[in-house]
């Protein structure tokens, strides 16, 4: 989600002249698009490059990561049931499970490789991308600006993929053991499509990696004065409620389970209103004013 980053970057940063050298002329708007072309390129080719690499070992992507989660072998089920048996929430071990996963089109399950590889491709690329997009804007910041932006580009990296972890070692197993068990009745029995797991899979892991920069996007908004840590803090109810009902919704019926779930989400929520907090632009005084307009 760096990507996001440099997208206000441009969007708020103001028009300044290079300052490196007296003798260096400013780049005219055909000297800037010959510039972003070229950077544009070299990330188009380094995303080809990494779905190509993603694609060759599609079957390692597949079998170890992305399907996974569907057997109670999986490492989540046996951490959550020797937790369960060490404080004695017997709810904690979830029920047996093995999704049956069925392709249903003749090219579903070509289409499905290329799109993983893509969005693996991109994933794995994004290092030099974010390298590319870095070297583009970084010209227009002062010294000052470019150390808080490198600080903002880590920020924002470290919290997505500790979002992109929370979500594939907990949020994942549970949404896939409650959707994948759930029964209408015992006579209707669940087949799974190939492009319907996945498409669960990869928007909670990418759902909820984007959940965790709200921090950051906080910090943008309450910098820009869209919003304020009084807003945050008079809506906090209607936070809580909102990441209680899907805390509910994804955990077992017991309230440990969904302390799992709803602590770090809301504990997100709360930093954001200290961040508000601390970045609330400073308002002049009016008689300050009153001089100015004077003067």
């Amino acid at each position: 989600m760096p990507f996001t980053f440099f997208l206000l970057l441009a969007m708020l940063k103001k028009k300044r002249k290079a300052k490196k050298d007296d003798s260096e002329k400013e780049m005219s708007f055909w000297d800037h698009l010959t510039e972003l072309r070229k950077r544009l390129m070299r990330m188009i080719l380094a995303w080809l490059v990494m779905t190509v690499v993603a694609f060759v070992n599609s079957r390692f992507i597949f079998d170890k990561i992305l399907l996974a989660p569907k057997d109670t072998s999986f490492v989540t089920y046996k951490w959550l049931c020797k937790l369960g048996a060490l404080i004695h929430v017997d709810s904690l071990c979830l029920p047996p499970m093995s999704l049956s996963i069925i392709n249903l089109n003749l090219s579903g399950q070509f289409m499905t490789d290329m799109t993983v590889s893509m969005f693996a491709g991109l994933i794995l690329g994004s290092p030099f991308i974010i390298y590319q997009l870095w070297q583009f804007v970084m010209p227009a910041l002062y010294v000052k600006e470019r150390r808080y932006a490198r600080q903002a580009v880590f920020v924002m990296s470290f919290l997505f993929m500790v979002g992109v972890l929370f979500s594939y070692y907990l949020m994942v197993p549970w949404t896939l053991n409650f959707l994948g068990t759930y029964q209408v009745s015992s006579l209707v029995a669940n087949q799974i499509s190939l492009s319907s797991y996945i498409s669960t899979v990869t928007s909670t892991i990418l759902s909820v990696g984007v959940v965790f920069e709200l921090p950051v996007v906080v910090y943008v908004l309450a910098k820009i004065g869209i919003i304020t840590a009084d807003f945050l803090k008079k809506n906090r109810k209607y936070a809580f409620v909102i990441i209680l009902i899907v805390a509910a919704i994804i955990t077992p019926p017991d309230v440990f389970s969904q302390l799992i779930v709803t602590i770090p989400l809301y504990s997100l929520y709360e930093i954001s209103i200290v961040v508000a907090k601390r970045v609330a632009p400073v308002t002049e005084p009016e008689g300050d004013l009153d001089e100015d307009d004077e003067e």
